[in-house]
């Protein structure tokens, strides 16, 4: 295939951004390749808020459209009446673009890109973030040429013949320094808090509720999300304004980190917690950072939690279960392993290993390997 005469059209979709981008930055090393997006403009349903998906993806340059779609697991009648809508939308879509080729990453959003491009005989890959599976990409299986999964356990999930490990994707940017804007002038522990894209109200509310002890003890970079119904960038904005000078130099606060910045926050943390989403465990194991992991109790089959069990069982990580998460038990536990930051480095720094760090490269080769 000559890359450098025609580009080539790829539908990208899906739930899970940070893999799709590091699989696009490779591809785009190897050749001309020309990329859309059908993802969500908006953070929730029902809100204005620009999706963190929608902001990042054209940055990139890439067109992006906007998809209304129903889901099928764990919803009701309302959710499934909007599938049908978002078939139809999907197909119009891809005729419209026309791509050689559909790149899914989980989600429901994904489900009927996939068998619009199926209907009109476009070949579409997945990639599988978690241990477990989503029943997204179980449906999408039975569509898609190739299914690329994160992990050894997932194998077992899909089918055998057309499935191939890879890893999960990173993106280059969590790897490089690109501001200092994230060193503090003071000798304190640096802790990192993030509820993933959209952020998690319930830890944004743990360190509200004792935000002048936490940065007593430590400078925090805090990632909030932008929720309008929560408003969580807001009350904290208004309580760090209301701080003394001193501890609100102790303190970063942003709605989101882009894809300039996020490098130069990880190197700066001394300690991670968050939720434990498939991409945050990936880039935790693979720059060797502690951390205090919040599973979403909520997800289907526990995913968060055994994606969190990948690290506490090498001695990289505290889990926290949501339900005894408090103002207090997070205090506690940033103490507890701050207090006995050695040997959570050490154990941290080792972990790598169960982290492909060649995914993107893999999945790249497979994708020109089916074009051709």
């Amino acid at each position: 295939m000559d890359h450098q005469r025609k580009s080539i059209r790829i539908v990208v979709t899906g739930g899970h951004q940070d893999p799709a981008l590091a699989v696009i930055e490779e591809l785009r090393e190897r050749g001309r390749f020309e990329f859309y997006w059908i993802g969500h403009h908006f953070s929730l349903r029902g809100e204005k808020t620009e999706s963190v998906e929608f902001r990042t993806v054209a940055k990139q340059g890439i067109p992006f459209y906007d998809l209304h779609t129903g889901k099928l697991y764990n919803t009701g009648f309302t959710e499934w009446l909007k599938i049908p809508f978002g078939f139809f939308e999907a197909l119009f879509l891809l005729l419209k673009i026309r791509p050689r080729l559909v790149l899914s990453f989980g989600g429901y959003l994904a489900a009927p890109v996939v068998l619009a491009a199926s209907v009109l005989r476009i070949p579409a890959v997945a990639h599988e973030q978690t241990v477990v599976f989503g029943w997204a990409n179980r449906f999408v299986s039975i569509f898609a040429k190739k299914i690329f999964v994160s992990w050894k356990s997932s194998l077992a999930y899909f089918p055998e013949g057309k499935t191939v490990l890879t890893g999960n994707p990173v993106r280059k940017a969590v790897f490089e320094e690109r501001t200092k804007r994230f060193r503090f002038r003071n000798s304190l522990p640096v802790v990192y808090v993030t509820g993933g894209k959209q952020g998690a109200h319930v830890i944004n509310e743990a360190v509200r509720s004792s935000l002048s002890q936490f940065l007593e003890k430590c400078n925090l970079i805090h990632q909030t999300g932008s929720s309008e119904v929560f408003q969580d960038y807001q009350k904290l904005a208004l309580l760090k304004s209301q701080l003394p000078k001193k501890l609100q130099s102790h303190y970063i606060l942003q709605e989101y980190f882009g894809l300039d910045e996020i490098g130069a926050v990880y190197a700066a943390a001394t300690l991670v917690v968050g939720r434990a989403g498939a991409n945050t465990v990936t880039e935790l194991a693979v720059l060797g950072k502690p951390s205090i992991l919040i599973p979403i109790p909520w997800v289907s089959r526990q995913e968060q939690l055994l994606n969190a069990q990948i690290l506490s069982k090498r001695g990289a990580a505290l889990i926290l279960p949501e339900e005894q998460l408090s103002s207090h038990s997070l205090l506690a536990t940033v103490e507890s392993v701050l207090k006995d930051l050695p040997h959570y480095q050490k154990d941290a720094s080792e972990v790598g290993g169960v982290v492909d760090q060649h995914a993107s490269a893999k999945i790249a080769d497979e994708v020109i390997h089916l074009l051709d």
